[in-house]
């Protein structure tokens, strides 16, 4: 019967195709804004979270903070700020918690030049838990072994944007070369022993609109060489604390910060640790970019809102010309059960038609969009089948009261329409 329905149904869409066309665009649209909202969404939500993770979601960011927001408190004192102390008492007392305590010291940004060519950088002195939490993908030479991080060692590594500008690219050809510039009146000179990778996540500054040759790397160079060079005294107003693998970071941020502001802030009038770690960054992240993927869904939703009333009016006027033919099924025994079926079978063909239709259109659509937003698109398996299923729903909901409609109707009174 089901099968017979849906053969007849689709021979009476055939016969009036330019009608059934119109009555499943509306489906077409709605489905295929759906998809192609939920492509995009997720092509940026997923991009978002990954540039997001990739920063170390079981990093967890510690600053000094003010107490209080008086515009007339004293600026920090040597006492105030995190120094070695601080980072060995922490190791210390959340010793199998944490894998270390990522240091940077920035250095400053430069330009290198070599007669005509040149090359933007941004220097950063780093330790080696710093280091590793980067990632970089080294493409010639070595990144800093355990033993060059103790000392002093003048030693660099650059990216390979570095490399395309000063050594048209050879990356083998930078190594062992001098990196020389100067900060202030004076004169520094590190030793290229690595190139690196560049991707954006490797901690530049680079803004959209920047050409690749001019825009601003990181250089790096060990912690210990940029303290020697800016003469600094080893103390820092934020340092990071790179959780342990299925550790809590939430939970431990709260603790290391009771830890210091017990032990070293108890007594300071004005200044107190305070941290947060990124997975609360990136929970608090998701929720948001969640909330904004189904605010645009719902103003998608409304196309197909409209199209499947475009659906139940079209299938009204179809069941208001075919009334004769209704008056002789039911003169040849045919039920209400029957004739609503038939109804509701056609209402469901025409938007499981219209919905597949929509959803291919959908992906292709969103997988473009994405594409030219430089995200990677992939379009939702769970969408499209939802999608598929919501199209079928949307058949029986506004195919139901035509199809009651024409089974409700008097068999003698339909043979006798005009």
């Amino acid at each position: 019967m089901i099968l017979e329905n849906v053969k007849l149904a689709l021979s009476g869409l055939y016969a009036n195709k330019i009608r059934t066309f119109l009555t499943m665009l509306g489906i077409i649209i709605g489905i295929a804004s759906l998809i192609a909202i939920m492509t995009v969404s997720d092509s940026m939500n997923n991009s978002v979270m990954a540039q997001m993770s990739g920063m170390g979601a079981n990093n967890i960011e510690f600053f000094l903070m003010s107490k209080s927001y008086d515009e007339n408190q004293r600026a920090p004192k040597d006492s105030d700020y995190y120094d070695d102390k601080t980072f060995e008492a922490i190791n210390n007392a959340f010793q199998g918690q944490i894998k270390g305590i990522s240091l940077t010291k920035s250095v400053g940004s430069t330009k290198i030049t070599d007669k005509k060519k040149y090359a933007n950088v941004e220097i950063s002195g780093v330790n080696k838990t710093a280091m590793d939490a980067n990632k970089l993908n080294m493409v010639a030479g070595h990144n800093f072994g355990n033993s060059e991080y103790d000392g002093v060692h003048k030693l660099a590594i650059v990216s390979d944007k570095y490399v395309n500008n000063l050594f048209d690219g050879d990356a083998n050809k930078a190594l062992g070369q001098k990196l020389e510039f100067m900060t202030g009146s004076k004169y520094y000179s590190y030793t290229i022993v690595g190139v690196y990778k560049y991707s954006e996540g490797s901690g530049s500054s680079f803004s959209m609109g920047t050409s690749e040759k001019d825009m601003s790397t990181p250089c790096y160079i060990t912690l210990n060489a940029a303290i020697a060079q800016l003469k600094d005294k080893g103390l820092y107003d934020s340092f990071t604390v790179v959780a342990n693998d299925g550790v809590d970071a939430t939970a431990l941020s709260t603790s290391i910060t009771d830890y210091i502001n017990k032990t070293f802030y108890k007594n300071n009038d004005t200044y107190e640790a305070y941290g947060y770690s990124m997975k609360e960054e990136i929970d608090s992240t998701k929720s948001m970019l969640s909330t904004q993927k189904m605010a645009f869904m719902a103003i998608g939703a409304i196309s197909l809102l409209v199209g499947g009333i475009g659906v139940m009016n079209i299938m009204v006027v179809s069941i208001m010309e075919r009334t004769r033919e209704i008056g002789t099924r039911k003169a040849l025994g045919a039920t209400n059960g029957q004739i609503r079926l038939q109804f509701i079978t056609e209402a469901i063909v025409i938007c499981l038609v219209g919905g597949i239709i929509g959803v291919i259109l959908g992906i292709i659509f969103g997988m473009v969009a994405s594409h030219m937003m430089s995200y990677q698109g992939s379009p939702s398996v769970v969408g499209i089948v939802a999608s598929v299923l919501f199209s079928v729903v949307f058949g029986v909901f506004f195919g139901f009261y035509p199809a009651n409609k024409a089974a409700k109707m008097n068999p003698i009174d339909a043979l006798r329409y005009e």
